[in-house]
């Protein structure tokens, strides 16, 4: 096993690690070990908890995953619709490493939603390192939900790896409100003619915290399609990255890719930070990128002050508003109402959990 006291890490000199807090990160000050892993509903799908050691590894993180995972493996035969989303609890306690790896495979015209929660002991230091690899065959429909609550003196740094192929549909979901630092990597691979990605994440840091996303939308197949909304918030001293790249290659004609990052800066000590990047390689495509930082629109706090609203209560429902194009395209589950309901209390008491 590789120790992870051995463990070499990236510097933020490299551009993918640009603007990080990897330089804080120990990993010799913990001990590998499984998470607490529970898995729910997923009838007419097959999962198993087989090690899986074929994925790309992006970084060393990937590779430590690779030789520590922690496996679920859910396997979706072609033509089935898994009416029930499939949820994945991962826990990690206080002190240790955990390293969880799920592996998506949905077959042709199969359909499914997959939930996966992270959290992690209160006011307690850890470190999660998830995998995600999704592949979506011919005609495939996969809805995916991240929600990263560890505790906000704990660290996460995962990665998503997502291919779809010949007119499949991923449409993959977000939502971080935990962690010191949390840091979140997709690669995503249109590999397929008629390949479809919809891709959105809410976030919302306070106090220390520090949110960061590296997001790469690659198109590799003719007349594919992407679509990504990050939006996200920073209060206090907190933090945030996105840095998002499209690639066209150059047999990706008719293709269209879009990305957008909305930031709100809530407090003068917040900093945001967003780059969005296109490399296009063929002229017979439709791309787009956008991307602000700033504070809430002083015309819409005046108009609810200007009813009747205090202040706060007022900032509150601009921000809450701002998050909703995100919130009403997650999964229609029980869930989501749970995660509204968490924003607006994290805003009426200053951040605080």
């Amino acid at each position: 096993m590789l120790p992870l006291a051995d463990l070499v890490l990236p510097t933020a000199d490299e551009e993918i690690w640009r603007y990080s807090r990897i330089d804080q990160l120990d990993p010799g000050s913990f001990t590998a070990s499984h998470p607490r892993t529970v898995v729910s509903g997923g009838a007419g799908a097959t999962i198993t908890s087989d090690r899986v050691d074929d994925i790309v590894e992006p970084d060393v993180f990937a590779q430590y995953n690779t030789e520590y995972q922690t496996t679920t493996v859910i396997d979706v035969p072609n033509g089935a619709m898994v009416a029930e989303p499939i949820v994945i609890d991962h826990h990690t306690v206080a002190g240790s490493a955990a390293f969880p790896r799920t592996v998506v495979r949905v077959g042709e015209g199969a359909q499914c939603t997959v939930v996966e929660r992270f959290t992690s002991e209160a006011h307690a230091a850890s470190l999660t390192v998830p995998v995600v690899a999704i592949e979506a065959a011919q005609a495939a429909n996969v809805s995916y939900l991240a929600v990263n609550d560890v505790d906000t003196v704990a660290w996460q740094i995962g990665h998503q790896i997502l291919t779809g192929h010949r007119d499949s549909t991923i449409n993959i979901s977000t939502v971080t409100l935990g962690g010191h630092y949390t840091r979140v990597r997709t690669e995503s691979r249109s590999a397929g003619q008629g390949a479809s990605l919809r891709q959105v994440a809410l976030y919302f840091a306070a106090g220390d915290q520090m949110h960061d996303f590296r997001v790469h939308q690659d198109h590799d197949a003719p007349h594919t399609n992407s679509d990504l909304l990050f939006k996200g918030a920073v209060q206090d001293r907190a933090r945030s990255v996105y840095t998002g790249l499209i690639s066209i290659r150059e047999h990706a004609k008719g293709t269209e890719a879009n990305q957008t990052n909305r930031n709100l800066t809530l407090s003068e000590g917040a900093w945001a930070e967003s780059v969005p990047n296109l490399d296009i390689r063929n002229n017979d495509v439709r791309c787009s990128h956008a991307s602000t930082v700033g504070p809430i629109d002083p015309e819409q706090r005046f108009y609810l002050e200007s009813r009747g609203l205090q202040p706060e209560i007022a900032e509150r429902l601009v921000v809450l508003g701002f998050f909703d194009e995100v919130l009403s395209q997650l999964p229609a589950l029980e869930l989501v109402n749970e995660l509204r309901t968490r924003v607006a209390t994290r805003l009426s008491i200053g951040g605080a959990r």
